[in-house]
């Protein structure tokens, strides 16, 4: 099962005091111990999603609505929310319906940018986290390893997969017609968190050779010494901030890391150290209707954050333009329906296979059963004959008929798995061979007596 709040049916604001509040590690400790009813879980948190994907212990009467109440209330307990707003707000899916969408998650079909590369390594690094926290089981492991290998499917049989689809490379779009010479402008990057090397990697396809970064983090040094860039320091920040035509946050800050009071000092001081007359431009701006703007004062900040680098009161500042990730959300291309609708494809292709074989393998126990119950009788029979069998001609050939006895109740196995007809088959067992047997694909792949005779 999963529940998911994402740019497509969630508020801005909703998706960043979920963003700002989280921590992953808590919020799934939390989750899995809610009850029993939820076996593991793995969290997807980026700028515009918050997945939550649940393994579903069925054998819990009313499991899946207990799963969800439950995880309902610890998410919205750990980031303060009203449960109810998370419950309007949720869109659920359960069995193949929850692979299809992890798997268009993981492809960027569901991205602001449709095809952008970033999320399929953040759905990598999600399942590392659940790891580390203890929260996978199999199941999991398994949806979130087939929706990594759909990723690649998608990125190699698809223009989506051309580089270059990001919500970096959008904010860029759109700031170009701010920006008419990206050869000559001047740009700050604060953070190296996630999108940084995006950011880095886009500007200098656009021709910008002038970028410098900024980290209160501590980790700016490294970062600029592996890209081959300046590092501002805390002592050189202002005149940085006053003298850059772009600013781009990208930090994991829950703190704004840039206001209009920090922008506006950083600009007097500059004014100061260079050209008294600029100080009161950079204190005021111009409300005169019709008036120009100064280009030589216009800046372009884009906040690439979630929670929100930037405050919001930046654009009141003269000069100030701020793209912010709503702002970007609203102006994101329409998808290259030819191309999605290819990607769309191979993700429902690859949901329904997965799901297939799920289902497959949710019998195997009882087919373990069944060869069990059968090679013991087997046994018992060799042994009986086996005083009067002194070359083992009998035995090979009681060996020889249960083989043959056994392959059609296994092929016929993964027919009814195949078709969801797994009580047929179960039912089968129980009438035939007085063979009941609970359906438990952990407690089966845990056992090596079960692996050993499937």
């Amino acid at each position: 099962m999963s529940l998911t709040a994402s740019h497509k049916n969630a508020s801005f604001d909703l998706l960043e005091q979920l963003s700002s509040q989280v921590d992953a590690t808590s919020v799934l400790a939390r989750v899995t111990e809610a009850t029993p009813a939820v076996k593991g879980s793995i969290l997807v948190s980026t700028c515009n999603r918050f997945e939550l994907y649940v393994d579903v212990d069925d054998q819990h009467p009313d499991a899946l609505a207990r799963a969800l109440g439950s995880a309902t209330d610890a998410i919205a307990e750990h980031c303060d929310v009203s449960a109810e707003s998370l419950s309007s707000t949720w869109h659920v899916t359960t069995e193949q319906d929850t692979a299809e969408h992890l798997f268009s998650v993981a492809s960027g079909l569901e991205s602001v940018v449709v095809g952008e590369g970033e999320i399929a390594g953040q759905v990598r690094r999600s399942l590392e986290r659940a790891r580390g926290a203890g929260t996978t089981t199999s199941d999991l492991e398994r949806l979130f390893q087939h929706a990594s290998k759909t990723s690649r499917g998608v990125k190699n049989r698809t223009p989506l997969g051309q580089a270059g689809r990001s919500i970096v490379r959008l904010a860029l779009e759109l700031a170009a017609s701010r920006i008419t010479t990206w050869s000559t402008a001047r740009v700050l990057l604060v953070g190296t968190g996630a999108y940084a090397g995006a950011s880095l990697a886009a500007l200098r396809d656009r021709g910008v050779t002038d970028v410098s970064v900024y980290s209160a983090s501590g980790r700016g040094a490294k970062f600029a010494a592996s890209h081959g860039i300046p590092h501002i320091e805390p002592d050189g920040l202002h005149t940085a901030i006053a003298s850059s035509d772009v600013i781009i946050t990208c930090t994991v800050s829950e703190d704004y890391v840039l206001d209009a009071e920090l922008l506006q000092r950083a600009r007097i001081e500059f004014a100061l150290a260079h050209s008294k007359a600029h100080v009161h431009e950079a204190l005021h701006r111009d409300e005169t209707p019709g008036c120009p703007v100064n280009h030589d004062a216009y800046q372009l900040v884009i906040d690439l954050g979630l929670p929100r680098n930037v405050d919001p009161d930046v654009g009141g500042v003269y000069g100030v333009e701020l793209l912010d990730l709503e702002t970007i959300r609203i102006h994101a291309p329409l998808d290259e329906l030819q191309a999605t609708d290819t990607a769309r494809a191979i993700v429902r292709t690859a949901a329904r296979n997965f799901t297939r074989a799920g289902a497959e393998e949710s019998l195997a126990p009882a087919v373990v059963a069944l060869r069990r119950r059968a090679h013991a009788l087997l046994d018992e029979e060799i042994a009986r004959v086996q005083p009067g069998d002194p070359d083992g001609t009998a035995a090979a050939a009681l060996r020889h008929m249960m083989g043959r006895l056994l392959h059609k109740p296994t092929s016929r196995a993964r027919a009814f798995a195949s078709t969801g007809e797994h009580d047929r088959y179960l039912d089968a067992l129980s009438v035939l061979f007085d063979l009941d047997v609970a359906i438990d694909v952990d407690a089966a792949g845990d056992d090596p007596a079960a692996q050993t005779s499937a």
